[in-house]
Order: C-alpha cells, then structure tokens, then sequence
C-alpha cells in the first residue's frame, strides 16, 4: 500500500479518470431519462425509491438524508419541490415533535412506477449489458468497500 500522498501511477489514474467519466455520463442519462419520462430529477427519483421501500412507505427526514446521502439542506429542498408537486406529504412525528415524516403520497407512487421501466432500461443498457457477471459482482464488491470507507468517516 502506498503513502495518502503519493502520485497516482498510470493503471490508478486511468481507473479514476474512468470511474468520474462513467459516473458523470451514467448520471446525465439517467437525468434526461427521468425527467423525459416523469419530470424528475435524479435526487427526487432517489427520495421516491428510498420512501417506496420504507415501511409504511415513510422516513424520518433524517433517516431519509442519511439513505440518499445529501445534506439535510438539499434533502428538505428536494422534499419541498415534491410536495408541491403531490408526490410526498411530510408529517410531524407522533412520538418526537423535533421529527418529520416523508410519506409517499398515492400520486409519488404512480409517478415512482411511471418512471421505473426507463430507469431499468437506462441501468441495463449503459452499465449492466457493458459487464460480464463477473464484472458485475467486482464491481459491486469494489464499490461496496468504497462506499463503505467513505460512511466511517
């Protein structure tokens, strides 16, 4: 292992140089996909899909920030775009009065199964059918161990 500091060689630049471009790239399609289809941004597309699979489909607004990993400042401006759109309804929290729910309201719902057939094909035909499964499973794993070392700190 070498030191923090040290330049990268060829091999660790050109797989940098390649995870920001596929990242970007991956990113501007998958926007264009979800807008043309539902009139959504990715971190919206995002929020919807994590209070989808909450129980009770809703979220602390905490926890929610957490999940879609975005400061808790972008998080209530991408709640309040989709509450006025009547996507999500947020709610005070029964037990704790300095908590908020976000709650996918019937129309998030439809919007989120609107958009999801184009949002499979995009990730299918950008980055899955791209890799072997081998690749697939590396490459999971490999992310995984990234994201995993960046949430610690």
């Amino acid at each position: 292992m070498s030191d923090a500091g040290d330049p990268l060689d060829d091999a660790e630049l050109r797989a940098w140089m390649a995870f920001l471009a596929a990242g970007h790239l991956m990113d501007h399609e998958v926007e264009r996909q979800l807008k043309r289809d539902g009139g959504l941004s990715h971190p919206e597309f995002e929020v919807l899909v994590r209070l989808r699979w909450a129980d009770g489909g809703r979220l602390r607004m905490s926890d929610l920030a957490r999940q879609v990993m975005i400061s808790k400042s972008r998080l209530t401006y991408q709640v309040t775009q989709l509450e006025r759109a009547g996507l999500v309804r947020r709610t005070g929290c029964e037990t704790d009065r300095r908590s908020v729910w976000a709650e996918l309201t019937d129309e998030g719902a439809a919007a989120l199964e609107r958009v999801r057939p184009g949002h499979r094909r995009v990730v299918r035909e950008s980055l899955i059918d791209v890799l072997s499964r081998d690749e697939i499973e590396l490459l999971g794993d490999a992310l995984g161990r990234v994201a995993d070392r960046l949430r610690k700190r």
